[in-house]
């Protein structure tokens, strides 16, 4: 929205509140005469102030109202003395359109008058028609004046929803991201769902991945995250590690041998030595095919010690895989093939079909691969915006940021927090933006949560989380800190290249259908808790807990049966080469 030189003249004058007392840099002083006014033309912390300067109109926020001091006694007039935050100025340009514009170029001299400023001010302010904006809110400064914010600056540059459990951070977030959605059609957004509470907030615009539906083979694992696995978060062991680095190229390469075999290509067989693969190659190979090389060496070691190395690593890996809680990685495993241009088309979404936002249900995962999986999902979706040269914009957003990022080195998975300071500091170069949504900011990297250029801070209690705040904003805005720890359930302070002005607001109402919720069935405080549990209902809770459930167990015999047709396949030299073929026939006749 813009405004004519005649149209600033007519609503240029609000309510005259007094007088510029003093003037010192991004801060000014006025002073307020008695009698004090009532009703809404009070001038009370929160409240924006303007003041004319010949063709330019400053506006600020009043930060403190105090009593009138000491060495102003001279001037009975005056009442008390508000300081004013200066957040920018109202200018025309050539044609006599009225623009906001951050920063200030002229400042106030004593005596200035400064007014409250009017609704056509605040308008022009938080709706500008010059730049793409979405609408989160109200502003509660004035409550009938939408609060816009400039969506490719809120992209582009990062931003974080901060705010303690229960101040409608889920629902902040579910607003922000449809709003975005709607203006930006070109964005793909995947969303780290950690609590299963999103599934219901996009309608038919979500494509929702739970643990039925996701795949992420063992093989696009880099070593650090396959360790990670195969260890269970514990410490690796140095002596099994190395044999890892050793065997995993070579099942590649022969992987890569037989399928050039199995596909009548008469090629020389490739060494492993020299195949360019290494252990972070993101390239196809078969878990049997590892698991013999390992049986393999193990058969020709006669110290009792190595053997055991080797026999220990044998069992973790396929105690993994053969846990049904993991099939989402390790459900093809003895089957093959190249699935990576299926898997990231399908996660971020690369031919949408109308439902251009992936939700990533984190809660149905076992607990100790979580970290790896997220570090995964991270690094294809830089990995694709760098190799693509940033052809599909992504909006990485991640539920829970102070887990996967935490300030302490020691805490969490090391290359889960690299893998996301990477984004936040690289990748916008190649259209890969981040999204942080944390309770504990405090407990945030600190590196990360710089880089991000928009903040909306809801209820906070914690001194340290506020502490983290004062040092992360960096303008005039940080006087608004100070509301931060009184602000009611939806309300928010934003600040930051996405705001035109840091302000206090409040996040649209969401529809009751659209609300972020658990998809667990829980007890309700709207509801009688059933205080007897049957049997079957234990046990089938048992089941899950588990994993064991029928549908677990389809998962395990499919596995099964694929494990098997392989098995027959490289009998009858179908499907791979003969590089392998005693030594696994020697394994199954053990």
């Amino acid at each position: 929205m813009s405004f004519t030189q005649p149209a600033l003249r007519e609503h240029q004058n609000g309510t005259p509140i007094g007088d510029i007392l003093s003037a010192r840099g991004s801060e000014a002083e006025i002073g307020l005469p008695a009698p004090w006014p009532d009703g809404d033309d009070r001038a009370t912390v929160g409240k924006f102030v303007s003041i004319k300067l010949g063709n330019v109109e400053l506006i600020g926020m009043i930060t403190e109202v105090s009593a009138r001091s000491s060495e102003r006694r001279e001037n009975l007039n005056i009442k008390a003395v508000a300081k004013i935050a200066l957040k920018g100025e109202i200018i025309s340009d050539n044609e006599g359109k009225l623009h906001f514009k951050r920063g200030v170029s002229e400042y106030p001299a004593i005596g200035d008058k400064a007014n409250l400023v009017t609704g056509e001010q605040l308008r022009l302010i938080y709706s500008p028609d010059d730049q793409r904006t979405i609408n989160i809110g109200k502003l509660n400064h004035d409550l009938s004046i939408d609060a816009h914010i400039d969506v490719d600056s809120l992209i582009s540059k990062h931003f974080a929803i901060l705010g303690s459990t229960g101040v409608g951070k889920s629902s902040g977030v579910a607003v922000i991201l449809s709003e975005i959605l709607r203006a930006r059609p070109d964005v793909r957004i995947f969303l780290l769902d950690g609590h299963n509470e999103y599934s219901g907030c996009f309608g038919e615009k979500a494509h929702v991945i739970d643990r039925k539906n996701f795949k992420l083979p063992f093989w696009i694992f880099n070593f650090e995250e396959l360790t990670d696995v195969i260890f269970g978060g514990r410490p690796a062991v140095p002596e099994e590690v190395e044999i890892l680095a050793e065997l995993i190229p070579i099942a590649k390469t022969t992987y890569l041998n037989y399928k050039s075999s199995s596909s009548g290509v008469g090629i020389k067989k490739i060494d492993a030595k020299r195949s360019g693969f290494t252990v972070d190659t993101p390239v196809p190979y078969l878990l049997q095919d590892l698991l013999s090389l390992i049986d393999d060496r193990m058969g020709k070691l006669e110290n009792r010690s190595s053997r055991m190395n080797y026999h220990r690593l044998l069992m973790r890996i396929e105690t993994i895989s053969n846990d049904p809680r993991y099939g989402f990685m390790f459900e093809n495993a003895s089957v093959g093939g190249d699935t990576m241009v299926d898997l990231l088309t399908q996660l971020f979404r690369l031919e949408p079909d109308g439902r251009p936002i992936s939700i990533m249900q984190m809660a149905g995962l076992p607990v100790e691969v979580a970290d790896a999986v997220v570090c995964v999902l991270c690094r294809l979706a830089f990995g694709f915006g760098l190799w693509s040269d940033g052809a599909m914009p992504l909006l990485f957003v991640c539920e829970e940021a102070h887990r996967y990022a935490a300030a302490n080195p020691s805490s969490g998975f090391g290359p889960t927090r690299h893998a996301l300071a990477r984004i936040a500091k690289e990748g916008r170069k190649y259209g890969v933006f981040l999204g942080l949504v944390s309770q504990r900011p405090a407990e945030l990297d600190p590196t990360i949560i710089s880089q991000c250029n928009t903040l909306f801070a809801m209820r906070m209690a914690n001194d340290l989380d506020q502490a983290l705040l004062r040092s992360a904003v960096g303008d005039s805005g940080v006087d608004l800190l100070d509301f931060i720890p009184s602000l009611g359930t939806g309300e928010v302070v934003g600040f930051g290249e996405g705001m035109p002005v840091p302000a206090r607001l409040t996040f649209t109402n969401l529809a009751p259908d659209m609300l972020p919720r658990s998809e667990s069935n829980g007890p309700s405080s709207s509801k009688p808790v059933n205080t007897l549990l049957d049997r079957d209902f234990v046990k089938s809770v048992v089941d899950r807990w588990r994993g064991t459930t029928k549908e677990a167990d389809n998962i395990g015999e499919n596995r099964a049966g694929l494990s098997s047709s392989r098995t027959s396949q490289a009998s009858t030299g179908e499907d791979i080469s003969s590089l392998l073929n005693d030594a696994r026939r020697q394994i199954l006749k053990r």
